[in-house]
């Protein structure tokens, strides 16, 4: 599974290490991703999502309904 996450989509940046020397070879930063257990009401249940540092912080701003709904709404399957 790639590093991209689930709720605000946030994927790997790409760019140029630089040494001391001033040579450069490709690299990556990955999103700090986090795999996160929700409880879902509505549905009873418990959801695992696999969440970002900031997408941890959009689900304790807006909560875990809609952000489920606006998730479902964009085609992912929950």
């Amino acid at each position: 599974m790639s590093a991209h996450c689930q709720v605000t989509g946030r994927s790997p940046g790409f760019g140029n290490a630089v040494s001391h020397s001033h040579r450069r070879t490709r690299r990556r930063w990955n999103p700090n991703l986090q795999t996160k257990t929700y409880y879902l009401p509505s549905a009873g249940r418990r959801i695992t999502l696999r969440v970002s540092a900031k997408g941890i912080k959009v689900i304790d701003r807006d909560g875990i309904e809609a952000v489920v709904a606006r998730m479902r709404r964009d085609g992912q399957k929950i």
